[in-house]
């Protein structure tokens, strides 16, 4: 898995700022880094994170299912504060 591309990046960090509703506290730099950093791990941990999907939904499924289940279950953990 490569990493997000600049222009991506950028996108996806105006995203969260159209969205966000909460206080941030930091500034736009900070923030921006955040997103880097968060992308830089998922570049990282590409493989550790496929293979942490068991057998045979790992094969059956296709890289944006996977990257959906993860979504769905990152958003709830956060959102819990599990």
């Amino acid at each position: 898995m490569a990493t997000l591309t600049d222009e991506d990046r950028i996108e996806v960090w105006a995203r969260f700022q159209r969205e966000n509703t909460e206080p941030l506290g930091i500034n736009k730099p900070d923030l921006r880094a955040a997103f880097n950093g968060a992308d830089d791990y998922l570049h990282t941990n590409a493989m550790a994170m496929n293979t942490a999907i068991p057998q045979p939904a790992r094969a059956a499924r296709s890289t944006a299912q996977k990257a959906h289940i993860y979504q769905l279950v990152i958003e709830l953990r956060y959102r819990r504060g599990i």
